[in-house]
């Protein structure tokens, strides 16, 4: 098997199609191992040159509400209130740093989801 390292954004695009093409390889086959080289490439040259950016923070926080099955109310311990979750998934209030760090502590979502320095995505 003759793999070559993706250096361009044409490498990407021809490793994708390639991709493409064996999708319905088996594992353990000659097009299985192929497949699986080259998903690694791709996902180690997407990483470095095309990073995911982090979602806005009140989307992350809805994201995990969602996925969990919580409601607003399983945040007051974390963000104070009822009145005040309602501000921050509202955006009218931005997080505060001690809310993040509890939003993180407490239920897990990643700290650099939360705090994103310079952005303010609050209401007008």
């Amino acid at each position: 098997m003759t793999v070559f390292p993706i250096r361009t954004a044409r490498d990407h695009r021809r490793a994708l199609i390639e991709i493409e093409g064996l999708m319905d390889a088996r594992r353990g086959t000659p097009e299985g191992d192929r497949l699986d080289v080259l998903a690694t490439l791709v996902e180690a040259w997407e990483s470095a040159n095309d990073p995911m950016p982090l979602p806005d923070p009140i989307d992350a926080i809805r994201f995990h509400m969602e996925q969990n099955g919580l409601t607003a109310i399983d945040l007051v311990p974390f963000i104070g209130g009822r009145n005040r979750v309602y501000e921050i998934l509202g955006r009218k209030r931005t997080l505060t740093l001690r809310m993040a760090w509890r939003l993180h502590t407490g239920l897990g979502l990643p700290a650099g989801s939360l705090i994103r320095a310079g952005e303010d995505k609050t209401a007008a």
